[in-house]
């Protein structure tokens, strides 16, 4: 990965860049294509690290055989490399949007509420391996897992209006629907105001290196979208809202002069309460805002090549020449100055050795280093690759993003398939994924309902007592540690979850 410097480039684009090298390697895309191109949906979920938990029987045996043949196409369609690829994500390090809860296809049945295909995102304390379970929502009773913390489908980030983001069959229509032409838009009176907030540029502003990690709006589509999500709502004509900022909302109005003409978007003349505005339909965060895909191309941070080979073919490919880091530094790693002369580290048998050293006398100096003596350069050059190598780095975003297989590889490449790690960052980078996995595990297994450390903010008694069993937010009372009240009811709270 090239390297940039931190005033070039705003934070949330270098935290796509790296999204875009880590999150969704290669290696994942191939399998899950290949599975999925002789209908194997269920091999191709689990290539992407996603969770199946679904039974086509039973959803039969309770709605019927014509739902289940509309929700089997629907999988056959799925392409899961590319959904994870388009998946909400927080910053500052790019992982899923913890705790979500999000829809990819609503069914309606007739006299029945609609079912819905989601996707869902573990909660952050259990988040290793960054995996997703595919469910179906039933509604607000059925389906709906106890262990998860935000299990009904979230208004604000939904794909059941934008199948180009999952849908490989329409996967071509990306361009048109993120505005990837940039066609002209004349903001309606009022807008610029309302946009003149934190992270609430138009899309035509120049980014800039010291907004937050919020997207620009792609206001140019607003009013196609929302006339998209107002008729799936069932409603031709009306209001809806745009989350603007953390504690901002934009209530705009869709007007048209008639259905044979374009249609366009004004603020609403008169201001709603607050419990009406709350109840409008919500433009998806996939609408509102510019695809982070767009702008990694635009600024030449990413190129056509790197990108998931459904989105390079549905964007067309522009922008300056790829910004380069600066050049290495001439050198071999595996060469090392010793006693006056140049001496090599290679790999040998599996394992990373000085190969310019006789065995008897590596034995002979490791012992001397075992009774407190000094090492060899030779020695000493080992010692720093097993504990800090130069790929530290890349290891670590790899295991961020739940690429355990990626992370050994390049260890095993630095250090051979039979290296003994030693103490150091590695090992407990590897040792940290390891039990953030079993973690996991016991979330997906519904042991573990609430992260265990919950408990500290009530005296204990969410391992067991009445607020554990309620699951619900304890409250604050004179029991309560003043450090935790102090996070708890101050108004100057950090922000855990930023959107990107």
């Amino acid at each position: 990965m090239a390297h940039h410097f931190a005033n070039e480039f705003p934070s949330r684009l270098l935290m796509w860049q790296r999204v875009r090298e880590y999150a969704v390697p290669p290696s994942m895309i191939e399998t899950a294509t290949a599975r999925r191109a002789v209908g194997d949906w269920a091999g191709a979920c689990a290539a992407a690290r996603i969770d199946v938990d679904l039974d086509l029987r039973a959803v039969r045996d309770r709605h019927g055989t014509d739902l289940v043949h509309r929700l089997r196409a629907d999988l056959r369609r799925l392409s899961p490399d590319l959904l994870r690829w388009h998946m909400p994500r927080i910053a500052p390090d790019g992982r899923l949007r913890p705790g979500l809860t999000l829809s990819l296809a609503r069914y309606r049945n007739s006299g029945a509420p609609p079912l819905e295909l989601v996707v869902r995102t573990p909660p952050a304390w259990a988040d290793a391996g960054q995996r997703m379970s595919l469910a179906l929502w039933e509604g607000s009773a059925n389906g709906a897992p106890r262990h998860h913390p935000h299990p009904h489908p979230d208004r604000r980030f939904r794909f059941d209006l934008h199948r180009h983001l999952w849908d490989a069959g329409r996967s071509g229509e990306l361009a048109s629907r993120c505005d990837a032409y940039g066609a002209p838009f004349a903001a309606p009176p009022g807008l610029p105001d309302l946009l003149d907030l934190p992270g609430g540029r138009g899309r035509s502003a120049p980014p800039d290196p010291a907004a937050g990690p919020d997207a620009p709006f792609a206001v140019g589509r607003w009013a196609a979208e929302a006339e998209l999500l107002l008729r799936a709502e069932g409603r031709p004509r009306g209001a809806f809202t745009v989350r603007l900022a953390a504690r901002s909302r934009a209530v705009l109005e869709l007007v048209a002069p008639d259905d044979s003409h374009a249609p366009s978007f004004r603020p609403l003349r008169e201001a709603l309460p607050p419990q009406e505005a709350a109840v409008l339909p919500v433009l998806p965060e996939a609408a509102a805002r510019l695809l982070p895909d767009l702008e990694l191309l635009r600024t030449g941070l990413v190129t056509a090549e790197r990108l998931h080979p459904l989105v390079a073919a549905a964007l067309p490919v522009s922008g300056p020449a790829v910004v380069s880091g600066p050049a290495a530094e001439p050198g071999d790693p595996h060469r090392v100055a010793c006693r006056g002369e140049v001496h090599r580290i290679a790999l040998r048998n599996g394992v990373l050795t000085a190969v310019d050293h006789d065995p008897a006398e590596l034995r002979r100096e490791e012992l001397l280093v075992a009774l407190g003596g000094p090492a060899l350069p030779c020695l000493r050059a080992i010692d720093a690759v097993h504990r800090t190598p130069e790929a530290l780095p890349a290891v670590r975003e790899r295991l961020r993003h739940g690429d355990v297989a990626g992370a050994l590889a390049v260890v095993e490449g630095l250090l051979g398939p039979a290296a003994v790690l030693r103490d150091g960052p590695l090992r407990k980078e590897l040792e940290s994924a390891a039990e953030r996995r079993v973690d996991h595990g016991l979330f997906r297994s519904g042991l573990v309902a609430v992260h265990p450390a919950a408990g500290a903010a009530d005296g204990g008694t969410a391992a067991g007592g009445k607020h554990a069993a309620a699951d619900r937010r304890p409250r604050l009372d004179r029991r309560t540690p003043a450090e935790t009240r102090r996070k708890r009811a101050g108004r100057g709270r950090p922000r855990t979850g930023l959107t990107c």
